[in-house]
C-alpha cells in the first residue's frame, strides 16, 4: 500500500497566544497555527544504494548537505525552490576518509569522518556552507559516528564509536569529543572512570561483553542529543544498552544510565517472533528485549527535559567474535521453557535472534532467560535515565493494520528486530504542540505521534512514499527556516539513495 499523498486522521489544533482585551476583544499577541497535516512533496536522487544517510540543512544558503557514502562525499542540493532542487558541486572527502554524519549551525557545516583503518583517530571537518571552503579540522576519537552542534552553537560534539577490527585484536576506547569553538580546543572524554562500576551497571541491564574488553573499550557511543540550555548532552550507547550523560560545562561524563529490559510477556508488548510461521500475529512470549537505542533526541516540554529514543537494537558480529544465535541453537532450561511447549520450533521462538552473552542466570550452561535485540518501539526517558513511557507494540500494531504488506518488511524481519525503529525527530510548533517522527528502516515508513503530553503520546498517521527506501536519518525544518515557509520533514533513505520531503500543508 503506497501513500503518495499522506492520509491524515489527526486531530488539528489551532493555538492562539497573547492577552485578550476585555473591552474590544482584540488579540494582542501573535497567532500560531499548530495544525498538522504532512503530505509528500518531492524526492531528490543522491546516488545508488547507500548514497543517502544523514542530511543537514542550512537556512542561510537554503542548501541541503547529505552524507553520500557511495561516493565518499557530501552531496549538496540547493532547495530554494523545492519544486526544482538544484544539485551543486559536492564536497570531496577522499583525502580525509569516509563520512558518517553532518550538522549545521550559522553557515558552518561539521562533518564526522572516520579514518582508514577506522580504529585510528577520526576527524571533524568544518566547512563554509556558502562556498564549501574548508575552515578547520579537528582530531577526535576513533570512528566519529555522529556529530552535532550545541544549541547555542558554541560547541561541536562527536560520538566516537571506537569499534574493534574484525579480528578483535584492536579495540579502541569509545569516546566523546567536545570542540570548543571559542578557542578551537578539543576535549576527548573516555569512560575509564567507570571501569570499576562494571558489575553494578551490568546488574541494572548494562552490557560489557567484548572479548577481553574493559568497560571503556566496550562502550560504543552512537548518537547525541543536547539540552535546550546547551549545558548537557545525552549519548546513546547502543550495543551496551545504555545512555551516558555529559556535562558540557565541566566537560565530564557524569553518569551511565543502564536501560534495563522490556518484557514481551506483558499485555501491550506482544511481538511477532517468527518469519516462518506463515502468519503475522502479535503474541506474548517469555522474552526480554534490550532497548539498545540508535538515534535519540530531546525536547523541553512544559519546563521538563525529555529524551526520546528509537529502540532499533544491534548485535556484535565480527569474524572472530559473534554473539548472535537463534533460539533453536540454544540449550534452554526446561523448567522455564518446557519442551512440551515447543518453544524452539521455528513457528514459535526458534527463529528469534538472541545473544550468547546473557541469559544463563544460574551458570549451569543452559539459558534461563531469552533476550532479543532492540525493543521494537520508541521510548521516553527522564533526564536521569528513568523510563517514563514506552510505545509497547504500537509500531507493530499500527503498521499491521494500516499497511500489512509492509509489516516487519513483509514479515521477513519478525525473527530479528521487527520494523527496526532507527531514527527519531521532533517538530516543535510554537512551544505549544510537539510532533514525534519515528523512522522505520525495514518498513520504509515514518510513524507520526503527538507527544504534546509526553506521558500519553497519541498515534497520528504513517508516512509512506514508495518501497525499498530504508529511512536512515530524519531532519525537521521549521517553517521560519524553510525555503517554502512550511514545516518540512526530510527523510534520508539509505537503500534507495534518495532524500524525500514531506510538507505540513496545515
Amino acid at each position: 500500500m503506497k501513500f503518495n499523498k499522506l492520509l491524515i486522521s489527526a486531530v488539528c489544533i489551532t493555538a492562539i497566544f497573547g492577552c485578550q482585551n476585555d473591552d474590544d476583544n482584540t488579540i494582542t499577541g501573535p497567532v500560531v497555527n499548530t495544525e498538522v497535516n504532512f503530505q509528500y512533496k518531492t524526492t531528490i536522487n543522491i546516488g545508488g544504494e547507500g548514497a543517502s544517510e544523514i542530511s543537514a540543512y542550512d537556512p542561510i544558503s537554503k542548501k541541503l548537505f547529505t552524507v553520500n557514502v557511495e561516493s565518499n562525499q557530501i552531496s549538496v542540493n540547493n532547495i530554494t525552490d523545492l519544486d526544482a532542487p538544484v544539485m551543486e558541486n559536492p564536497i570531496d572527502l577522499s583525502s580525509f576518509g569516509a563520512p558518517n554524519s553532518v550538522a549545521i549551525y550559522n553557515g558552518k557545516l561539521a562533518v564526522a569522518v572516520e579514518a582508514d583503518p577506522k580504529q585510528n583517530p577520526g576527524k571533524i571537518l568544518v566547512y563554509n556552507t556558502a562556498d564549501n571552503a574548508l575552515l578547520n579540522q579537528y582530531t577526535v576519537g576513533a570512528l566519529p559516528d555522529m556529530v552535532t552542534f550545541s544549541k547555542d552553537g558554541k560547541l561541536i560534539i562527536s560520538a566516537n564509536e571506537g569499534e574493534p577490527n574484525d579480528d578483535y585484536t584492536v579495540d579502541p576506547e569509545g569516546t566523546i569529543s567536545i570542540i570548543d569553538l571559542s578557542d578551537d580546543s578539543v576535549t576527548t572524554l573516555d569512560f575509564t572512570a567507570f571501569n570499576g562500576q562494571e558489575a553494578s551497571l551490568e546488574a541494572q541491564g548494562f552490557r560489557v561483553f567484548g572479548p577481553g574488553a574493559t568497560l571503556a573499550q566496550d562502550v560504543e557511543p552512537e548518537y547525541i542529543t543536547v539540552s535546550e540550555d546547551s549545558n548537557t548532552a545525552w549519548v546513546s550507547l547502543q550495543e551496551n544498552n545504555g545512555i551516558a550523560k555529559v556535562n558540557l560545562v565541566s566537560k565530564t561524563i557524569e553518569a551511565i544510565y543502564p536501560l534495563g529490559f522490556k518484557d514481551y510477556s506483558l499485555a501491550g508488548n506482544e511481538i511477532d517472533a517468527s518469519d516462518k510461521d506463515g502468519v503475522t500475529v502479535l503474541k506474548s512470549w517469555s522474552v526480554l528485549g534490550m532497548y539498545q537505542p540508535d538515534a535519540i533526541t530531546s525536547a523541553n516540554i512544559g519546563g521538563t527535559e525529555y529524551i526520546f529514543s528509537a529502540n532499533e537494537g544491534d548485535a556484535r558480529d565480527y569474524d572472530s567474535f559473534s554473539e548472535e544465535v537463534r533460539v533453536d541453537d540454544l540449550t534452554l532450561d526446561e523448567t522455564v521453557y518446557p519442551v512440551a511447549n515447543d518453544f524452539q520450533n521455528e513457528v514459535n521462538l526458534g527463529r528469534l535472534k538472541t545473544t550468547t552473552t546473557i541469559g544463563d542466570t544460574d551458570n549451569d550452561n543452559d539459558v534461563d532467560q531469552i533476550y532479543s535485540y532492540g525493543a521494537r518501539s520508541f521510548s521516553i526517558w527522564s533526564s536521569s535515565g528513568s523510563l517514563l513511557y514506552d510505545s509497547g507494540n504500537s509500531i507493530a500494531s499500527e503498521t499491521l493494520v494500516a499497511t500489512p504488506t509492509r509489516f516487519n518488511d513483509e514479515d521477513k524481519r519478525s525473527d530479528d528486530k521487527g520494523a527496526e525503529p532507527e531514527a527519531v525527530e521532533i517538530l516543535n510548533i510554537g512551544n505549544e504542540r510537539y510532533i514525534l517522527f519515528v523512522g522505520l528502516e525495514r518498513n520504509d515508513q515514518v510513524l507520526v505521534y503527538d507527544i504534546t503530553n509526553p506521558m500519553s503520546p497519541s498515534f497520528m498517521t504513517i508516512l509512506s512514499h514508495s518501497g525499498d527506501e530504508a529511512p536512515e536519518g530524519l531532519l525537521v525544518i521549521n517553517a521560519e527556516d524553510s525555503p517554502n515557509g512550511k514545516d518540512l520533514l526530510v527523510v534520508s533513505n539509505e537503500d534507495s539513495g534518495t532524500v524525500s520531503f514531506y510538507e505540513n500543508i496545515q
